[in-house]
């Protein structure tokens, strides 16, 4: 068996002046982010990176809707063109303009509760292009049924995105994208603030205690912190 050595000069004779020199590894750009307009989200993670998708999963009121709501209003104040493929037809446009966004800046389609309507309308808005961001909304689709769609399918998204100005976000009861997301945000409620004395009959809630784990935060750029889930922890007020 030859050496490597020998296997090299070998391909150097064969490829005579066509052959280049020693190949040098090039590192990748960081990529560009863009916050979510929550602070303490922000120092978390650097925002949201460009080019890239983010994955936000959780539990129903776990805080996915305010964060939502929150990075779409960024998007639109910072005058970007939005647009949501929703899968079961539940974002409120009323409470994202109360959370700050221009309702005039976002697209939103409905898909009627069908999972892989979403998932193609998702596809088509960023092959088109033009939009700032694009968020791909399951929040209200079962586990069961996100995972099982086809890693081929994020690794699509993911080769679609990519080398765009474009930020994606998938809303997700449970972590499915894997090595497809470039950011990936667990979220919890840690507490609520509600009005009226414990126990009464008629309580309104007032607010809430939220918390966002990023695992793999590591791979971010704007953060030079160990490997591991940091939390960053944040308030939300219950609008009216």
């Amino acid at each position: 068996m030859k050496s490597s050595a020998v296997l090299r000069a070998d391909l150097e004779a064969a490829l005579g002046d066509r052959f280049t020199a020693q190949l040098q590894w090039a590192e990748r750009p960081a990529p560009v982010c863009v916050p979510t307009s929550i602070k303490e989200v922000d120092a978390l993670t650097g925002g949201l990176p460009r080019g890239s998708i983010t994955e936000i999963h959780g539990p129903a009121s776990s805080g996915r809707t305010s964060l939502l709501g929150a990075i779409l209003a960024a998007a639109t104040t910072r005058g970007e063109v939005c647009a949501v493929a929703d899968a079961g037809d539940t974002f409120d446009p009323a409470s994202a303009a109360a959370a700050g966004a221009d309702l005039s800046r976002l697209l939103w389609v409905q898909c009627g509760g069908r999972p892989e309507h979403a998932l193609k309308t998702a596809d088509l808005l960023i092959q088109n292009g033009g939009f700032g961001l694009v968020v791909l909304d399951l929040a209200d689709v079962p586990a069961k049924i996100t995972r099982h769609i086809p890693l081929a399918s994020w690794f699509r998204f993911r080769r679609a995105i990519e080398n765009t100005p474009a930020v994606m976000v998938v809303v997700e009861q449970e972590q499915t994208l894997k090595s497809c997301a470039s950011l990936t945000l667990e979220m919890h409620r840690t507490g609520a603030q509600w009005s009226g004395a414990r126990g009464g009959s008629a309580r309104l809630l007032r607010g809430a205690k939220l918390e966002a784990s990023a695992p793999n935060v590591r791979t971010m750029h704007t953060m030079r912190k160990p490997a591991g889930a940091l939390q960053a922890a944040f308030d939300v007020r219950a609008a009216g």
